[in-house]
């Protein structure tokens, strides 16, 4: 088991967010979380990663309970969390925004080797980071945490706001990535892509999980589609 979170329950100053939510990712699997905007998927991944932490429950990384360790400590033990908004250095080329995090961990993840996932980012290696298409930062980003040499790999909506081409492009990076064995829990709004990279997926709503299953259970489920996904 390489994450098991359990009955964690998280706060936003009074808010209660996360009810008693609980999830799996096993060795080399991805795991989408689901569900409409608001429903709690970004604060479950900051939960994970001790930017937001629990109030309660808890949540064990390769058997060891890391619920109230610092997010600085989380690449050291293996988690690498891809944000959003990107967190890039905009004044920074492309190549200083990997070098910098190049050689945190040791491991196979190297400059030669995200370029070879990356191409774009080789070609681009000395244009400002700013300068970037959304799409170029969003690889970029992923490349950063993967200089980190993760076990398990946290993406926060990678597709979102970038145009299909990219996102195809995006995808059969990701796919190319988890044939490496790597673990991989992502959240996501687009359900196309979602039901394309994943091997299970839960569907959140009101900070609850409402589905878990496989993506071929999830597609043929109609009703939770229905009910928690559709817009």
């Amino acid at each position: 088991m390489m994450l098991d979170v359990r009955d964690i329950h998280t706060y936003y100053g009074l808010s209660h967010v996360l009810f008693g939510l609980s999830l799996k990712v096993n060795q080399g699997e991805v795991v989408s979380l689901l569900g409409r905007n608001g429903v709690g998927k970004t604060t479950t991944l900051k939960s994970i990663i001790g930017i937001t932490q629990p109030k309660s429950g808890q949540i064990y990384f390769k058997g060891q309970d890391i619920a109230k360790t610092p997010t600085k400590r989380m690449v050291k033990l293996g988690i690498s969390f891809v944000p959003d908004d990107r967190r890039i250095f905009a004044d920074l080329s492309v190549r200083e925004n990997l070098e910098i995090a190049d050689g945190i961990k040791t491991g196979v993840w190297n400059l030669a080797k995200v370029h070879e996932l990356f191409p774009v980012l080789k070609r681009t290696e000395n244009r400002r980071g700013g300068n970037l298409s959304g799409g170029e930062q969003q690889m970029l980003s992923i490349a950063r945490a993967l200089l980190g040499n993760p076990e398990l790999l946290i993406l926060d909506e990678p597709t979102e706001g970038l145009a299909p081409l990219i996102v195809k492009e995006l995808e059969e990076q990701i796919i190319q990535l988890r044939s490496t064995g790597i673990s991989i829990l992502l959240a996501e709004q687009n359900l196309k892509s979602a039901l394309k990279l994943a091997d299970r997926c839960y569907v959140l709503e009101r900070g609850q999980v409402r589905f878990e299953g496989t993506v071929d259970e999830l597609a043929e489920n109609e009703e939770v589609r229905s009910k928690y996904l559709l817009v």
